[in-house]
């Protein structure tokens, strides 16, 4: 039986902006048609202590082991979660905007809530309230197996995507593989290539040709080919 390993991933990207802010596309003081303002802030709102005491609680305090006890497919998963500080410094307003499941969703969602208060953002020198958005990436993989792309848990749509399998005392010949959505072929040299119509998410099982067990499980992001 082969053990999961998980490789967890917290960021805080310069590109996920306070809704305070403006959006790299929005001019100062836009008005979105559902009635937000968006405004330069001279202070943001931060953890206290700022990112690196926030990435420190994240890092003690998430259950990295979560996706593999609700045995999720290996793979790649940044779940986003979005969140409001009021002015007194409280969170609200706290949901995500990801759906990937196996109790990652929840278990962001229950670290940020339990956080407690925040520094507001600061605008003419009055808190105010804005939202922050936070990427916690969980990758899985399991021992022995390893099912790879070309970019790392991620296929591309109307391309040949080339996907290697290595799992320990199989051979490749005595594989199978099967897609959630779309194809996958065996050329005559071994190579398994998977061809997908439509970004959003597949999974991917192997199995023993000979026995028909399931050896391996992974899941990609299928992205729009540019």
């Amino acid at each position: 039986m082969y053990l999961n390993k998980i490789i967890l991933t917290i960021c805080l990207l310069s590109v996920f902006k306070l809704s305070a802010q403006v959006p790299p596309t929005l001019e100062p003081d836009t008005v979105l048609s559902d009635g937000r303002v968006f405004t330069r802030v001279e202070v943001e709102a931060d953890f206290p202590g700022g990112q690196p005491a926030w990435i420190k609680y994240l890092q003690k305090n998430l259950n990295a082991n979560i996706p593999a006890d609700n045995a999720a497919p290996i793979g790649k998963y940044m779940v986003v979660a979005k969140f409001a500080v009021s002015p007194d410094g409280s969170l609200s307003d706290i949901s995500t905007e990801t759906n990937f499941g196996y109790g990652m969703e929840k278990e962001v969602l229950r670290i940020i809530k339990n956080s407690g208060k925040w520094n507001p953002a600061i605008k003419d020198g009055k808190p105010l309230k804005a939202y922050r958005w936070q990427p916690v990436t969980f990758q899985i993989e399991e021992d022995g197996v390893e099912i790879s792309t070309k970019v790392p848990f991620t296929m591309f749509t109307d391309v040949d995507n080339i996907i290697q399998v290595d799992i320990r005392k199989v051979k490749n010949s005595n594989l199978t593989l099967t897609i959630s959505k779309g194809n996958i072929i065996q050329t005559e040299d071994g190579q398994f290539i998977a061809r997908v119509n439509e970004p959003g998410r597949v999974t991917v099982t192997v199995n023993n040709r000979k026995s028909n067990n399931q050896l391996g499980i992974a899941s990609f992001e299928v992205k729009a080919k540019n």
